[in-house]
């Protein structure tokens, strides 16, 4: 999967949690939550939704490298490649 699938994925997932937010409007490189004004709980609903949806194992150890929209994609990137 290629990274415009994985970012298309992303952004699906994203819109889902925060029907209101347009997401070429937030900083990439800034903290998600805070960007996109989600709690702790959507999240983790965000990462429970990539993570079936693209049948990946995404540990809570691993929540740190997911603070930004880039990371999160880098994330996925190195997970489903």
């Amino acid at each position: 999967m290629n990274t415009s699938d994985l970012e298309a994925i992303l952004r699906a997932e994203l819109h889902r949690i925060a029907p209101e937010i347009e997401i070429d409007d937030i900083d990439k490189d800034a903290e998600l939550r805070d960007e996109m004004d989600i709690d702790s709980m959507d999240f983790l609903t965000l990462v429970t939704a990539l993570g079936k949806r693209l049948n990946l194992e995404m540990p809570e150890a691993d929540y740190p490298q997911m603070n930004t929209f880039n990371d999160l994609l880098g994330y996925l990137g190195k997970k489903a490649g």
